[in-house]
């Protein structure tokens, strides 16, 4: 992902600030000032003027102090403009800062995150995929894709249908091979329960809904999530559909942490995003790494490059 996009084509991508509260606007600044974003692509910056970044599409002006609402409504709209600037095709491509999905809430914005939220603006069917060029020691791709987002743990087994997988199986074959270059991309399923049930020991969902699940939809599994994601980090597999958030997650930012880029598949042009979130207890200390929004922004413009190089 830290490759320089192609000379034959330099795309313009829209930036968006995120929360203001956050340490957004920092790694903005941050990843502007690195060569390899300067030269990647042109950029317009869309959030609100008062941040430490001077916003090209300005969207209301944030002061200091001001309410979570206050932060969340300018994120949201934010996002609105960026997307709207897409749909345009004014911008080839989307870079989203991190937002604080309470903040949005408190806005009206009634969105879990940035997924959902953009599928609702675009009327896409999509997926979130965080993707890392090295992950572990094997120094492998690893991506990781969810079938279902944000939800509490609780409701999660009733969502895992052979829909959700299957939808997923689809988008991200799609995005594999569109976005990616990988002509047959060879995706996992990642177990629900523990070993995989152990023989409906530990649940029946695995047998039950998984494994039809992905005989229908052509992808391999479901293995156990113990060992999936080490088979995916060792060159198995070309991404892995997770069942649910956290045991998706865990493994990709374990694995590579602050390195991984967020992806949304499915959409009509590229939108990524750092791995991380809002981090309002270190925002404005100067003392933010920047490197996933580094990488955000060079692999949104590879993908607005596309027929683009595999990540």
């Amino acid at each position: 992902m830290t490759a320089p996009t192609s000379t034959a084509h330099r795309p313009r991508l829209a930036i968006t600030l995120g929360d203001p509260r956050g340490i957004g606007p920092e790694i903005v600044a941050a990843a502007l000032a690195d060569v390899r974003v300067r030269s990647s692509a042109s950029f317009v910056i869309v959030g609100p003027d008062g941040c430490s970044v001077a916003a090209d599409e300005s969207v209301g002006r944030w002061s200091a102090g001001a309410s979570p609402a206050e932060a969340g409504a300018l994120a949201g709209r934010a996002i609105e403009r960026a997307v709207a600037l897409a749909r345009r095709g004014d911008v080839e491509g989307i870079v989203t800062a991190p937002i604080d999905k309470a903040a949005l809430l408190a806005a009206g914005f009634d969105f879990p995150g940035h997924t959902e939220m953009l599928a609702s603006l675009t009327g896409a069917s999509v997926a979130m995929m965080l993707a890392a060029t090295r992950a572990g020691e094997g120094g492998n791709p690893l991506r990781v894709v969810l079938a279902t987002t944000h939800l509490a743990l609780r409701d999660v087994p009733g969502a895992v249908t052979a829909a959700a997988i299957a939808d997923a199986a689809r988008i991200t074959r799609a995005g594999l091979r569109e976005w990616f270059a990988i002509p047959e991309p060879r995706i996992a399923l990642c177990a629900l329960n523990p070993h995989g049930g152990d023989g409906g020991r530990f649940g029946d969902e695995d047998e039950r809904v998984l494994r039809p699940a992905a005989v229908a939809a052509g992808i391999a599994g479901p293995f156990p999530a113990d060992t999936v994601f080490v088979r995916a980090m060792r060159g198995a597999f070309d991404a892995v559909v997770a069942p649910y958030h956290d045991v998706g997650m865990t493994a990709i930012k374990v694995a590579a942490f602050g390195h991984a880029v967020n992806v949304t598949l499915g959409l009509p042009f590229p939108r990524t995003s750092p791995d991380h979130g809002t981090a309002l207890d270190i925002a404005g200390q100067g003392i933010a790494d920047p490197g996933s929004m580094i990488e955000a922004v060079l692999l949104c413009a590879r993908l607005a490059s596309r027929p683009g190089v595999a990540a």
